[in-house]
């Protein structure tokens, strides 16, 4: 059986919301949250964070401890050298890369990019990259991929601004990878359920608040529905858009 591994990058630097992946709301850290929601996937066998060295990040490690919750460690900067060592620490055939900044990953979401990955039969499927053509909100991405194009990435991509996001190689420079995008039935592109910013912690608040008092998972048109719901809380951090901070 091929082992389908969720790594979650997490570290606690951001220059933008410091330490945004424990904060709380009503007492649980969005990295639990994220994690719970991640494991009602039915086609994952396995969930890592990975963390860095850095000793900002013994904290990290230490959740995962108390959580029971798989941890790795690895370079603070280089986040390619870290998701190539942790998944071969895995055993991983298939990797899902999924980042701490989005607590509201949605299991259906990840199935279904993981069916379209087995499907297709290319190198790396996602849903909200590139975000130029993207259907799906920010904070629900996902992306999937092969241990043996992660191998070729390590080896192959030099400059560290590519190397600390990942998996550029894979779609912006077209590397001789096949690639394919997750399309949705409706354009929700201009919604944002990441956590970059002060305003984005509070809409996600907002919405784990909502989904516990309405007892829903969120999958995505739950999650519409509520933010929908609030026209406050829809326009909160509406100024921002996807991929900012990625380019140079």
């Amino acid at each position: 059986m091929l082992m389908i591994a969720a790594i979650i990058q997490a570290r606690m630097g951001s220059t933008r919301l410091p330490g945004k992946i424990l904060k709380t709301v009503e007492g649980v850290p969005l990295l639990k949250y994220q994690i719970d929601r991640v494991g009602k996937s039915r086609l994952i066998n396995k969930i890592i964070v990975a963390t860095s060295t850095s000793e900002e990040d013994d904290v990290v490690e230490k959740f995962c401890t108390e959580n029971d919750i798989e941890c790795f460690r690895g370079s603070e900067h280089d986040c390619l050298d870290r998701y190539y060592h942790c998944a071969i620490k895995c055993h991983a055939d298939i990797i899902v890369r999924l980042t701490s900044d989005c607590p509201l990953s949605d299991p259906q979401i990840i199935d279904c990019t993981i069916n379209l990955y087995l499907a297709t039969g290319v190198d790396y499927a996602a849903n909200t990259i590139p975000p130029e053509t993207s259907t799906y909100p920010d904070g629900c991405d996902v992306e999937v991929f092969s241990m043996e194009s992660l191998a070729r990435a390590f080896l192959e991509v030099q400059d560290p601004h590519d190397r600390e996001h990942v998996t550029f190689f894979f779609w912006k420079y077209q590397q001789g990878f096949k690639t394919a995008q997750l399309k949705y039935g409706k354009d929700y592109s201009r919604y944002r359920f990441t956590v970059d910013y002060p305003e984005d912690f509070t809409v996600v608040e907002y919405i784990f608040k909502e989904l516990k008092k309405r007892k829903k998972i969120g999958h995505l048109e739950e999650l519409i529905e509520i933010i929908d719901s609030s026209p406050e809380m829809k326009s909160k951090n509406a100024h921002y858009y996807a991929g900012i901070g990625w380019r140079k």
